[in-house]
């Protein structure tokens, strides 16, 4: 289990929302942060705070992504036309890693990202274990027929937890879909609000 898995709830109580909308959050039963210093009353956040936890949120719930290779789809958000917060909500949710999750094929992100990494998922017919692959529109999303079958993946898929957003289809009895359009900001089932747009800020300043 990876170092990010192992501690992927603590950002929950550190930044104190339910990031996943998960029932198994600690959020839901101890709503301070983690750590001995956690029931210290909390002062107001600076405008830079504010803008930082942002960030940490964005970044946590899509599987806790590396500084890095956050700061590149920040770069190429500004690079292309348009609004850049809503662009970089969409590269977000090109992954494939967040497109598994997105159709209910895993229960988590870090689920999803281990899914694509263990070589389960086809890219029109083809396996592709790369979980930062930007999905095209025009792209067949399948699982590995040997990984249909999977408990993981049939639990999933059967949970009634959330549900799969309008802009991703999905046939879980062939375990077959694709993205059918590029989402919106508003078109995201997020369990809590999210704020690209301080993001942006962020990395501008």
């Amino acid at each position: 289990m990876t170092k990010r898995a192992e501690s992927k709830y603590k950002i929950n109580r550190r930044l104190g929302v339910n990031l996943w909308g998960r029932a198994k959050s600690p959020i839901a039963k101890r709503e301070y942060g983690p750590g001995q210093h956690g029931q210290r009353r909390k002062q107001k956040p600076t405008d830079f705070g504010v803008q930082l936890m942002a960030k940490q949120k964005l970044k946590g719930y899509y599987g806790n992504i590396g500084e890095k290779q956050f700061r590149k789809y920040y770069e190429e958000a500004v690079r292309r036309k348009g609004d850049t917060s809503e662009n970089l909500i969409e590269l977000l949710e090109r992954r494939l890693d967040t497109i598994i999750y997105r159709m209910k094929l895993a229960v988590t992100p870090f689920a999803a990202r281990q899914f694509v990494n263990h070589g389960h998922v086809l890219i029109n017919g083809k396996r592709l274990n790369i979980p930062s692959y930007l999905v095209k529109d025009t792209d067949v999303i399948e699982v590995k027929e040997k990984s249909k079958s999977l408990t993981a993946v049939l639990d999933a898929a059967q949970s009634g937890e959330r549900d799969v957003p309008e802009y991703i289809e999905i046939d879980h009895r062939a375990m077959r879909g694709r993205l059918l359009r590029a989402p919106k900001l508003s078109d995201v089932p997020y369990p809590v609000q999210m704020e690209p747009n301080l993001v942006v800020e962020f990395y501008s300043r």
